[in-house]
């Protein structure tokens, strides 16, 4: 039949804190996807869509358009999204020219994993085991709506999921416009209200329960989904970035629009060891899927080798892109002023002290003074080249013919085709000690007593090789083995005020401590 979908990513989406801070809430990642991307596809691809927008709403058709151009979308601008005279009715109102035919409304925090109905008749998509206190209900005769309960009801059959099929459009569109005209500040307006008067009016809605339903709009039911969800993903979460995948395709979100551009930019540079762009907006880039392994998953002594012969052959070739005068500079600010600053705001955030520590048994001067003996000049007397920025084997593909380059670094100090060797040789040896599975199962220990902290890692065997065999590399190629250690210990710094308690102490305490046994094997 002939029908359109309408989903509604005007809200501000509250009940998800800072997580929206920076983008919408249909953008919010689930599983490998986006929200939206979950409800888009629960249709057929020539079936319309009505898109409402308000809040970060060029993010939203960015994305939408970016991943889906071979659908008919259009796109309605809600100008009361938050505050007095916003409601979700409201915005469904907005939308009304576009929707004169039947209609599914799917709010854009509600996935399901079934078939949705098409709007034969009217309906209202229900879970049978979902809690009343947090969300509104109906009761049943049979499979037929005879009631709306608002939250908290007792006695109920079925939960409002925010799903509905409306073939009595224009009986739909008459009952909510007469609520709206009736109290237009009525910030609770909604499409239950819509239905609720419509049974006034002798409508038959029946229920089409799901099975498997998700609400995404709230921290706490997001996580749950994200666990349950069937293409579960694990990534280390940022607030103001995502990637989504898609089988064909990935797109990678960026608050910063710089950042989108600068790393457009270098992927030209880097071309042939980094996927091919296929699109870029403002706040977001198209790359094409690569086949291989994720080559965290695949490392090994034996092919480690074969791996840093194809970095030397291939990443790193010689650069010039400022002078030798004004590289060094560019190392000094990234390395010296940068490192100040994250640790500044480490001990700001957590209100710690900088004061001599005994960690692991071992008296450990202040940060500052352990700072203060590092040999800046010495370590940013170092030639350009060509660089990743973040390289570490959770951003490579082990591909049938080598290797391919993922989430490659917008920039080195600004510059973009040159950057230090030695910089991407710490993030690797910084790998092979502290990776994702480390942090993701908490194989690390932090405990603090006064001034007094016990801080360990544990890590396979297989990554304790393939850093021993990184470290024969690093000799056997003519390069500073000191260098990546320190600079490795200042990587570990400048990730602390970046990451969550515990972690964040133990990034702290144990980068200090390295940096320590390094400076005093110096002297």
């Amino acid at each position: 039949m002939d029908y359109k979908v309408l989903i509604t990513t005007s809200g501000i989406g509250s009940r998800l804190g800072e997580i929206t801070k920076y983008t919408n809430k249909s953008l919010v990642r689930v599983g490998k996807k986006p929200a939206i991307s979950y409800i888009i596809e629960s249709y057929p691809v020539e079936i319309p869509l009505v898109i409402t927008t308000g809040y970060f709403s060029d993010h939203v058709k960015e994305f939408v358009n970016l991943a889906y151009p071979e659908r008919t979308i259009e796109f309605i601008e809600i100008d009361k999204y938050e505050g007095k005279g916003s409601s979700l009715g409201y915005s469904m109102l907005k939308a009304k020219e576009k929707l004169q035919c039947p209609f599914i409304f799917h709010a854009s925090d509600t996935v399901v994993t079934e078939k949705v109905p098409e709007p034969v008749y009217n309906w209202t998509g229900g879970y049978k085991s979902g809690d009343s206190s947090q969300y509104s209900s109906w009761n049943l005769l049979g499979d037929k709506l005879i009631s709306f309960n608002d939250k908290g009801a007792i006695e109920y059959d079925t939960i409002h999921i925010g799903i509905i099929g409306i073939k009595e459009y224009k009986k739909f569109w008459q009952s909510l416009e007469e609520l709206y005209l009736k109290n237009p500040d009525d910030t609770s307006l909604n499409d239950c209200r819509a239905i609720e008067r419509m049974l006034e009016k002798n409508s038959d809605f029946k229920v089409v329960n799901f099975a498997n339903w998700h609400d995404v709009g709230n921290i706490t039911t997001l996580n749950q989904a994200r666990e349950k969800i069937y293409d579960r993903f694990e990534n280390l979460e940022k607030i103001d970035e995502s990637i989504f995948i898609f089988d064909k395709f990935v797109i990678k979100f960026f608050y910063n629009e710089n950042t989108v551009k600068e790393r457009v930019a270098r992927a030209k540079i880097l071309d042939g060891l980094v996927p091919p762009i296929e699109g870029v907006t403002k706040n977001f880039y198209r790359y094409k899927y690569i086949e291989g392994n994720l080559y965290s998953r695949v490392i090994n002594p034996t092919n480690f080798g074969q791996f840093l012969r194809w970095a030397k052959e291939n990443l790193w070739e010689k650069s010039d892109e400022v002078s030798a005068e004004k590289f060094k500079q560019t190392c000094l600010d990234f390395y010296r002023d940068k490192t100040k600053q994250r640790i500044n705001k480490f001990l700001e955030i957590n209100s710690v002290a900088d004061t001599d520590n005994e960690i692991n048994g071992e008296v450990v001067p202040a940060i500052d003074k352990l700072l203060d003996k590092v040999d800046f000049n010495w370590l940013c007397d170092t030639e350009q080249s060509q660089f990743h920025g973040d390289f570490i084997p959770d951003n490579i593909l082990k591909t049938e013919g080598g290797f391919c380059l993922l989430d490659w670094r917008q920039n080195f100090g600004g510059l973009l085709k040159s950057g230090d060797l030695y910089y991407d040789l710490a993030k690797l040896n910084h790998n092979l000690t502290v990776n994702h599975d480390i942090i993701n199962e908490n194989l690390y220990q932090v405990k603090t007593y006064k001034n007094s902290i016990i801080c360990d890692i544990y890590r396979k065997e297989n990554m304790v090789m393939c850093q021993e065999a990184l470290h024969d590399f690093i000799i056997k190629e003519g390069y500073d083995l000191k260098k990546v250690k320190l600079l490795t210990a200042l990587i570990w710094l400048n990730m602390s005020p970046l990451h969550h308690h515990p972690f964040n102490l133990f990034l702290f305490y144990f980068g200090k401590l390295k940096l320590w046994k390094i400076l005093k094997d110096n002297n």
